[in-house]
């Protein structure tokens, strides 16, 4: 609820995009003085997250942050998605344990939109390890295992663009006026 109170949603659903826009939107500035990348990233919450019925916190933590969600989905992840998501980690020996544990439930794909939000969603994740990731981190409040650590976030921005494009089509992402904006980013 938070979202649609402290939010005015203009909706404009976009064209075709180019696969670097999706993820940066590099004209965009915040306020006089304040060149700010418009980064994209993508957090998707995983089948334990899902089941466990804790999207809701980790949407609001994003939310809380100040950080604009323009695209979410709830979706039965297949191989093949998930087999170009996790291609660094094919040679790994957890690989195939993953990929079964990514296709055991539906998980929620999310875009979220703001300033440096690529390495701060990595920090408000924390720590892939449970055991390493602080109190106050996503994976610190909520993660038992390393294998069911609830949520996964971009590490890069170019990670960012790749992951996007492969979750979301173009016009599946909104690109809106969030009311708050001036408070935030403007001098």
């Amino acid at each position: 609820m938070g979202f649609l109170r402290r939010c005015v949603a203009r909706s404009l659903w976009q064209g075709q995009r180019s696969l670097g826009a999706l993820a940066a939107a590099p004209h965009r500035h915040y306020g006089a003085g304040i060149p700010g990348l418009q980064e994209r990233t993508l957090i998707a919450v995983k089948p334990d997250g899902v089941q466990r019925r804790l999207v809701g916190d980790v949407i609001k933590r994003f939310e809380k942050r100040g950080f604009k969600l323009v695209g979410l989905k709830l979706l039965q992840a297949n191989e093949g998605i998930l087999a170009e998501h996790y291609h660094e980690l094919r040679r790994k020996p957890f690989y195939h344990e993953l990929i079964q544990y990514m296709t055991s439930g539906p998980v929620v794909a999310m875009v979220w939109e703001g300033y440096n939000v690529v390495k701060t969603s990595r920090t408000m994740v924390g720590e892939t390890n449970p055991a390493e990731a602080k109190p106050g981190t996503v994976r610190g409040d909520f993660s038992i295992h390393v294998s069911r650590n609830v949520v996964h976030a971009s590490d890069s921005v170019e990670t960012a663009q790749r992951e996007i494009s492969l979750w979301f089509r173009s016009n599946e992402l909104v690109d809106w006026d969030c009311c708050d904006h001036k408070i935030m980013y403007e001098l």
